[in-house]
């Protein structure tokens, strides 16, 4: 019987792949058997050097149209929007730079990048896998990050959306929420002993998360042991929403 959480034979898009969330989701479906695809601005040497089977691609997603080639030049059976954007600053003084920035990387390319795959499956008469990035804060407001949590919000509806319009055409597409995840990104949270404390009393698992943990989930979403899952927006957070 074959394993339904293996993805030997299959080519992975993975945006955003050079360090953190992404890079670790590139190298959790490489050890699942993909041919993994690192795309991003920044370079992909490290990553490289962790994935069994990987190449990189140079994307720039302040284009949000960036991969609208991508899959006419090549096959891809599953692509992982991870790359994003944060900027913060007091909602009275947000910019408009700051808010299109951040839409642009986080929202507008996700979906420019998930039509263009859609295309490209579509047109072969074959099956897609789709694994978007969302955040507590599709759930969650935040603070002094309004345009970061507009995107994720919109991540989670669109999520949704276009399940609806693809389930029943071969194309899964689902996302994945992270939560508080010991990667560069969280260096100043985990190094401020106060809220690293806050942080961690309302953990039900006690623990920050590493990114591997957001590596398996992206697998399991990838595979076919997700087959019947569409839309879903699964929560990767030792528990935080639930408390």
């Amino acid at each position: 019987m074959n394993d339904p959480f293996r993805l030997d034979g299959q080519r992975a898009l993975v945006t955003g792949a050079n360090t953190g969330i992404g890079q670790a989701i590139a190298v959790s479906l490489g050890n699942a058997g993909a041919e993994v695809v690192c795309a991003g601005r920044s370079s992909m040497e490290e990553t490289l050097t962790k994935v069994p089977n990987g190449t990189a691609l140079e994307l720039d997603f302040s284009d949000p149209m960036a991969a609208r080639d991508v899959f006419t030049d090549q096959h891809i059976d599953i692509v992982v929007n991870n790359a994003g954007i944060i900027r913060r600053e007091d909602s009275t003084d947000f910019t408009e730079a700051d808010w299109d920035d951040v839409m642009d990387v986080n929202l507008k390319a996700v979906f420019f990048t998930c039509q263009a795959f859609a295309r490209a499956v579509l047109a072969r008469q074959g099956r897609g896998r789709i694994v978007n990035i969302a955040s507590l804060l599709s759930f969650q407001g935040g603070i002094r990050v309004p345009s970061y949590t507009a995107s994720k919000h919109g991540v989670a509806g669109l999520t949704k959306l276009l399940a609806n319009e693809w389930a029943a055409k071969g194309i899964n597409v689902n996302a994945l929420a992270p939560g508080y995840i010991a990667t560069n990104n969280t260096d100043a949270l985990r190094a401020d002993p106060e809220r690293n404390k806050a942080i961690l009393d309302r953990i039900p698992a006690g623990s920050w998360g590493e990114a591997s943990d957001i590596g398996g989930a992206a697998v399991f979403l990838a595979s076919p042991a997700a087959d019947y899952i569409h839309g879903a927006v699964l929560n990767v957070d030792g528990g935080w929403l639930a408390r």
